[in-house]
């Protein structure tokens, strides 16, 4: 059963940022209130504990946490937000918590975003961060962590990658990935009426304002259509209550069908990228994101429903704090 705190979360994202998404005319309404308001800098706090040093690429800048002593391994963190809107604290904190928990060095691109940049710059950017990434640790020491849009960049990024002949990353960490833009499969009309936070209109608004004029269902917009061979061992973290989950589950199909170690942690009740919210269920995701990438069991992961056709299987999750 899901948390006081989830349906609290959920009814305010539902008569707040859901209106975002509501209309083109909207999304364009709260993109220009966000650049008089967005602060892509770590807070203070964190910046002092952790020790967050600032470098740049093509002009933008990248925040780096160093690892531990004696610990090799880095996270390239590509943070969520349509491509339109600039990471936020709750993102943030969520990286500081996988830079303590974890010792790995994380980096941290503040990546050109839309409508003042599209596809091209953004790939461009964070092309140029992993292949700087690679000059400094081996492939199979990389993480390639995002959230929402961030997860739909970290598999292009990995396809693309392995297009130019440059090694794929360890592992993937996706929470809740938009990785069909293509509206074609018809439970995502569905899924739209019990989302609290996305919709369909004013997503369709944000991939208009990105995409620089490549097809939807082109892999480099909707990821879902490449080739999903090249992708390492993956952990994919997704709701029933999020627009993109219909999708999210036959991606993991897919890529296990092409060989690719999937994990799935599907979370009854919760909505879009819930694991950047402090509360019960978050926390499970966490936990679970920490055991994945150290190789510690966790039997009490919640993994999605069994599909027709699928080798899901059901595991109900743990009950609410």
């Amino acid at each position: 059963m899901p948390s006081l705190k989830s349906h609290v979360v959920s009814f305010i994202l539902r008569h707040g940022r859901k209106k975002a998404f509501s209309s083109p005319e909207n999304l364009q309404r709260w993109i220009a209130y966000a650049r008089k308001t967005e602060d892509y800098h770590p807070p203070a706090l964190l910046k002092a504990r952790l020790g967050i040093a600032e470098t740049s690429v093509d002009g933008f800048p990248v925040y780096e946490i160093a690892p531990k002593a004696d610990e090799r391994r880095r996270i390239l963190y590509l943070h969520g937000g349509a491509f339109v809107f600039q990471i936020t604290s709750y993102h943030w904190v969520l990286i500081a918590e996988m830079a303590e928990r974890l010792g790995f060095g994380v980096t941290v691109p503040i990546y050109p975003i839309a409508p003042e940049h599209n596809f091209h710059d953004m790939f461009g950017m964070v092309g140029e961060v992993y292949r700087r990434m690679l000059q400094q640790t081996d492939a199979e020491d990389i993480v390639f962590m995002g959230d929402s849009a961030g997860g739909n960049m970290a598999v292009v990024l990995t396809m693309m990658s392995a297009e130019k002949g440059l090694p794929a990353p360890s592992r993937h960490v996706l929470i809740s990935p938009g990785l069909d833009m293509s509206l074609s499969n018809p439970e995502v009309f569905e899924a739209e009426r019990r989302d609290p936070w996305l919709g369909i209109s004013g997503g369709l608004e944000a991939i208009r304002l990105y995409s620089a004029g490549i097809d939807r269902s082109d892999w480099h917009i909707s990821p879902l259509y490449g080739d999903l061979s090249v992708l390492p061992k993956t952990l994919l973290l997704t709701g029933s209550h999020d627009l993109l989950s219909p999708d999210n589950l036959i991606f993991a199909e897919r890529a296990r069908a092409a060989g690719v170690e999937v994990e799935v942690v599907y979370e009854e009740g919760m909505f879009h990228v819930w694991p950047l919210i402090e509360m019960p269920e978050a926390r499970r995701a966490r936990d679970s994101i920490v055991d994945f990438l150290t190789g510690e069991p966790a039997p009490q992961r919640a993994y999605a429903p069994r599909r027709t056709g699928t080798a899901y299987a059901a595991r109900p999750a743990p009950a609410a704090e």
